[in-house]
């Protein structure tokens, strides 16, 4: 089975990263406000829902998603935001789009007037079946975790760790405050996944991504 290590993939992400690797051609900004701020990925942009840059990352057989991120600004005034990946993008929208391709969403959200899914802290899973339509696969309460959402938390940098069986769709993600603890779930794929981009996505305030 191939596998793309974390070793390798933690020398991807330096490479795309990297603020003196980093060339325009290296990203498709598709929607937001994204720059470079030192070696951190940054979308701007409070109102922007659906933001979303795409970056070429092959993926195949079991693959390691390995960065992490940081709450920057927004989301207060509505109490509503989020971020998420795409994950096996082969052909990603040309610009603001509510899917992505043929494609997985993994999003973690804050709402507290959503629609179809948990009120509050949550995290879904969506399959991308074109550019303009997405399916909810799974929806997963987080609201025990809510009272970390604190003023003294808002800086922190959470690491984000996923391991991907893209035969199976076998997913484990990494507890960021626990060691050696892990969630893990199914995408439900019927058939073995492969993609040539991974998209990162925010809605209705500013992150940054780095490695």
């Amino acid at each position: 089975m191939k596998k793309t290590s974390l070793l390798v993939t933690a020398l991807l992400f330096f490479f795309l990263f990297s603020s003196a690797a980093l060339s325009v051609d290296e990203f498709h900004y598709a929607y937001g406000q994204w720059e470079m701020q030192g070696n951190r990925l940054v979308q701007k942009d409070l109102l922007a829902g659906m933001a979303r840059v795409d970056i070429p990352f092959p993926q195949e057989g079991t693959v390691v998603y390995d960065f992490n991120v940081r709450y920057e600004d927004g989301g207060t005034e509505d109490l509503h935001a989020g971020f998420g990946i795409h994950l096996f993008v082969n052909n990603p929208a040309p610009g603001k789009a509510w899917g992505n391709d043929k494609s997985y969403l993994l999003w973690l959200n804050y709402d507290t007037d959503p629609s179809g899914i948990t009120n509050g802290l949550s995290a879904q899973v969506y399959k991308s079946l074109s550019h303009h339509e997405m399916e909810l696969v799974a929806d997963y309460d987080l609201n025990r975790f809510a009272s970390l959402l604190t003023n003294t938390n808002k800086d922190a940098t959470i690491p984000v760790k996923l391991e991907v069986n893209s035969n199976t769709g076998d997913v484990k993600i990494a507890d960021p405050m626990r060691d050696g603890w892990v969630y893990k779930f199914n995408l439900g794929n019927a058939k073995p996944l492969n993609g040539k981009f991974i998209s990162l996505r925010t809605n209705s305030g500013s992150f940054s991504f780095g490695y």
